[in-house]
C-alpha cells in the first residue's frame, strides 16, 4: 500500500518495534521516499511531479494543450493548465480535495502516459500538498471557479465557489516548506532544460516558464514543437555534423501488445558519435532498456538485410554490428500504461514485450524508407562499410 513503511529498532532479539508511517505524517517524516531528497534535487522533483500532472491534464484536451508555470515573487510555484472540461470536472469540488489529501492505493490501468517525476505516480498533488507550507488549488469548469486552501496538507476550509471562470483547467500554487527542504528556491535553468525536453516529447504541447522573483530579473521562456521528436533529433543532429539525408526519419505507432505508444526519429550524420536517447513516459532512461534494445535490433536487421540483398561483403560479425549505429542520432520515446523499471532510479526500462514491438516497427518503417531512397541507402551502407576494420 502506498505510504506504508516498516522500521525496526532492536534492543535485543525479542525487542522489535514496528512503526507504520502512513499518509500525511509518513510523507513528512520520510520526504526522501517520495521526492528523492530534501535538497535542491528533491525540490525540483516535487515541482516536476506537479507539472507532470498538469501536462497530463492539458493533453486530455484538444490541440495539444498548454501548461504555464510561474515562479512567484513570494517564493511560490504556480502551475496552470487548460485541460478539458471533462478533466476539470473530475478534479472539481470534492474530487480535487481527494487528490490533495489522500494517496492512491493502486495505479489504475489506462492512467495518463506522461510522467515527469519518479515518486508516487498518481499521488503527485498529495505529496506536494503535504510538503508545502501552504497550497492553493483552483478548478475551472462549467463557468465557475472553485478554490480551496491548505496548510501542510490540511484543508483550511472546504472548496468554495469564487465567481465565474472563462474556459476550463486547473491552477495549483504551492510554497515548498522550509521545514522540509534545505532550499526552497528553484533553479530557472534546470526547469527550463526539463521543460524543453518534455515539449519535444509531447508534440504540440505548449510549456511556458516565467520567473517573477526579485533579484534575478524578469525571465520567461516558452516551448512548443509541432514536429515532436523529429525536431529534437534535427536539433541534436545539427550538433554532431553534416547529415547524410535532408529529412529526419520518423514514425509513431500504437501497439496494444505493449499497452502503449511509441514515437521514433533517427538521422545518420558524418560524425562517428552515436547519440541514441531513450525515454519512457517522458522521463529519460539514461541506462537504456528494452525500448532502446528493440530500436537497435530493428536498425541492425534492416541495414543487414539491405546489404545482403545487394551482395555487399563484410556484413557479418561483431565489427559490422558495432558500426551500424555509428553517426546515428535517434530518440526512442515510449508511453506505457504500466512501465516497469529495473533499479530504484527508474533509468532502465524493463518491459520485455516492448523490445519486440519496437524492433518490428523499426524494421517496417526504416525498411520502407530505405527502399524508397536507394541513393541515401547506398550512402549509409558505404559509410558503415568504410568503418568496419578488415582482418
Amino acid at each position: 500500500m502506498w505510504g506504508v513503511f516498516v522500521s525496526g529498532e532492536t534492543t535485543g532479539y525479542d525487542a522489535v518495534r514496528t512503526e507504520e508511517l502512513q499518509g500525511r505524517e509518513g510523507v513528512r517524516k520520510r520526504p526522501g521516499m517520495w521526492v528523492g531528497s530534501t535538497g535542491e534535487r528533491g525540490l525540483h522533483e516535487m515541482v516536476f511531479q506537479v507539472i507532470g500532472r498538469a501536462v497530463n491534464h492539458a493533453l486530455a484536451g484538444r490541440g495539444g494543450g498548454a501548461v504555464d508555470v510561474t515562479l512567484t515573487p513570494d517564493g511560490g510555484v504556480r502551475v496552470s493548465d487548460n485541460g478539458s472540461v471533462a478533466a476539470a470536472r473530475d478534479t472539481g469540488g470534492t474530487g480535487l480535495e481527494a487528490l490533495l489529501t489522500s494517496m492512491p492505493v493502486a495505479i489504475e490501468a489506462g492512467r495518463p502516459l506522461v510522467y515527469m517525476g519518479h515518486g508516487c505516480a498518481g499521488g503527485e498533488l498529495f505529496v506536494a500538498n503535504v510538503l508545502s507550507s501552504r497550497l492553493t488549488a483552483e478548478a475551472r469548469c462549467g463557468g465557475t471557479r472553485r478554490v480551496q486552501e491548505f496548510a501542510r496538507g490540511v484543508a483550511v476550509a472546504p472548496p468554495a465557489a469564487m465567481g465565474p471562470a472563462a474556459g476550463s483547467g486547473t491552477t495549483v500554487t504551492f510554497w515548498p516548506d522550509p521545514e522540509i527542504f534545505e532550499t526552497t528556491r528553484c533553479s530557472f535553468s534546470q526547469l527550463e532544460e526539463r521543460f524543453r525536453q518534455v515539449a519535444f516529447l509531447n508534440r504540440g504541447l505548449g510549456l511556458s516558464l516565467t520567473d517573477e522573483r526579485p533579484g534575478g530579473g524578469s525571465r520567461a521562456v516558452s516551448f512548443r514543437f509541432p514536429g515532436g521528436v523529429r525536431e529534437c533529433v534535427a536539433a541534436l543532429g545539427a550538433e554532431t555534423g553534416t547529415a547524410l539525408q535532408a529529412d529526419v526519419i520518423g514514425f509513431e505507432r500504437e501497439d496494444p501488445r505493449m499497452a502503449g505508444t511509441m514515437e521514433v526519429a533517427l538521422l545518420w550524420s558524418g560524425s562517428h558519435q552515436e547519440r541514441i536517447r531513450g525515454f519512457a513516459n517522458s522521463r529519460a532512461t539514461r541506462q537504456g532498456g528494452t525500448h532502446v534494445d528493440g530500436f537497435r535490433d530493428g536498425v541492425a536487421a534492416v541495414v543487414t538485410a539491405y546489404a545482403r540483398a545487394r551482395g555487399l561483403p563484410d556484413v557479418e560479425g561483431d565489427s559490422w554490428a558495432d558500426r551500424i549505429c555509428e553517426g546515428l542520432t535517434a530518440v526512442v520515446s515510449v508511453k506505457l500504461e504500466r512501465p516497469e523499471y529495473l533499479g530504484a532510479t527508474c533509468e532502465l526500462l524493463g518491459n520485455p514485450e516492448v523490445r519486440d514491438c519496437v524492433a518490428e516497427a523499426v524494421r517496417e518503417h526504416l525498411g520502407a524508407w530505405l527502399g524508397d531512397r536507394p541513393t541515401y541507402a547506398a550512402q549509409v551502407l558505404d559509410r558503415i562499410l568504410r568503418n568496419v576494420p578488415r582482418d
